[in-house]
């Protein structure tokens, strides 16, 4: 029975025993995730608003760090593999193979999760999030990420493995469905990503005991791999979460499949160049390097970006004109399910990914702004608008259709759950935009004590940028209580919601 199916009534998908536990699973450790950075990054907030600041420097860097890894590694990639676990097998109507090995795996994420959190939260690992050489961790820091990384790279081998199940058993007919081509390219990017990580985290490892050096340079061209590159993953994956929810919300219709599939492509072939950005006032890069990694070969990524931004929005209007909204041009958006949180999220989504987000970073792209621009305020506002904004954004919106499709419970505090996405939205684009503008106005991106009260010179900013900190804490907080609600509504429907009515019982294979 432990390879049985059940069958959603609500969209006939045959789901795999195996599948929805390991969904299930990846998702609690990642809202858990979700709970830790979120409450790092308000106490990170509230010591960068002058008017609180609230923890030390040494306290504050400690913080900033757990932050910088439970959000963008922990939280993004679990989750992520919740994605490929349900792209995969239970879009394609199929088994898990290898069950044992793919929980095996998750444990050996999550054992290297609660290393990686040790280490931080007992003050062993005050590297930050790009942990840089010559900065020293604790050894166990390095090799939890390097477990976390190997449980990473056989999962999403096992998702391949389930593509290959499929076709031999013949679940599905034709082409795999768009989402699983956009899961298939995240899973693609996470193996070069993964593999830029096992290059440098290894040897950092030896060095961290003692064994070996690591050249400074080296760690920062190839940890840019890992530590882009991993967000890379993100786009891929919110991307094919775009295409989901416009189905599931209001039907939406593909224009052009292989315009795009044709752009996910383009992302694995050109994505992961804007890692590059972070090296632009290296001395080590020549500048024929920087210049084709940051112009020719990153525009591509952003032109499959702009074809993203442009398909899935006709797809949803194309949607609602075939189900009869048809007056006028914009009936089809005034009567849009606008009470539906995962409809909601997905257009905030693709509203502040694609123009705070993707703005922001084509112009951080290039170098002569980048060498003004990269080490203030502005970068972390790009990132917040892409990672945090759009694809935080997503994952929450696949939630609200991920807890009665998957853990078959009813939605908690409903009312609550319609408003998550406004709050959680309008906060973080207060918070993104005012971040940026104050980075113009030249505040540090990770210094501490905007004020520099402890330096031996003095420096003045432009009465605008206190008030655009504190704009930007604003932002945060109606953004931290949007987060808090959808952690809220997640939680308390997983562990006391109510069942959904007709839920389907497993069955064996050979008899479903």
């Amino acid at each position: 029975m432990k390879g049985g199916f059940r069958v959603c009534p609500t969209t006939s998908l045959r789901v795999h025993r195996q599948a929805d536990g390991l969904i299930k699973a990846h998702a609690v450790v990642a809202t858990v995730s979700l709970l830790i950075g979120g409450i790092t990054g308000l106490l990170v907030l509230l010591t960068r608003w002058q008017a609180v600041h609230l923890l030390d420097a040494a306290l504050f860097y400690r913080v900033l760090t757990i932050h910088g890894m439970s959000m963008l590694i922990f939280f993004i990639i679990f989750f992520e593999m919740a994605v490929l676990y349900f792209a995969g097998p239970v879009l394609l109507n199929s088994r898990v193979p290898a069950p044992r090995l793919g929980w095996s795996m998750f444990w050996l994420m999550l054992l290297g999760t609660v290393m990686v959190e040790w280490t931080m939260w007992t003050g062993r690992a005050d590297v930050l999030f790009t942990s840089y050489v010559p900065l020293k961790a604790h050894p166990l820091f390095y090799l939890g990420v390097i477990l976390f990384a190997v449980g990473t790279l056989i999962t999403v081998a096992i998702f391949f493995g389930s593509l290959v199940v499929a076709k031999r058993e013949g679940t599905y007919e034709g082409s795999v469905p768009l989402v699983t081509y956009g899961a298939v390219a995240a899973a693609i990017i996470a193996v070069i990503t993964l593999l830029h990580g096992a290059a440098i985290y290894i040897p950092t490892f030896l060095w961290s005991i003692g064994i070996g050096s690591v050249d400074p340079q080296v760690y920062r061209m190839v940890w840019w791999g890992l530590g882009h590159s991993s967000q890379q993953i993100n786009v891929a994956a919110m991307v094919a979460v775009w295409y989901l929810l416009g189905a599931l919300t209001v039907g939406s219709v593909v224009i052009n499949e292989k315009i795009s599939r044709t752009a996910f492509v383009l992302y694995i072939l050109f994505i992961s160049m804007a890692s590059a950005h972070h090296l632009l006032v290296d001395p080590g890069m020549g500048p024929t390097w920087k210049v084709v990694n940051t112009s020719y070969f990153m525009y591509m990524a952003v032109f499959a970006s702009m074809i993203h931004g442009f398909t899935v929005p006709a797809g949803i209007e194309v949607g609602q004109r075939v189900r009869g909204l048809t007056k006028g041009l914009f009936e089809w958006l005034r009567r849009a399910p606008w009470g539906d949180p995962g409809f909601s999220a997905l257009v905030f989504s693709v509203i502040i990914f694609g123009f705070v987000g993707g703005i922001t970073g084509v112009t951080f792209g290039t170098e002569q702004i980048n060498i003004i621009a990269h080490n203030t305020l502005r970068i972390p506002g790009h990132f917040h608008a892409t990672v945090v904004a759009g694809t935080a954004l997503a994952f929450m919106g696949a939630t609200y259709y991920v807890l009665p499709l998957i853990f078959r419970k009813k939605v908690a505090f409903w009312s609550l759950a319609k408003i998550q996405p406004y709050l959680f939205a309008a906060g973080m684009l207060i918070f993104s935009v005012a971040m940026t503008f104050a980075g113009t106005f030249g505040v540090p991106r990770r210094h501490w004590d905007m004020s520099f009260s402890q330096a031996l010179f003095d420096v003045q900013f432009s009465p605008a940028a206190n008030l655009l900190v504190t704009v930007m804490a604003l932002g945060g907080l109606i953004a931290a209580l949007g987060g808090a609600i959808y952690i809220l509504v997640t939680v308390w429907s997983v562990f006391l919601g109510q069942p959904m009515e007709g839920d389907a019982a497993y069955v064996d294979a050979r008899s479903s």
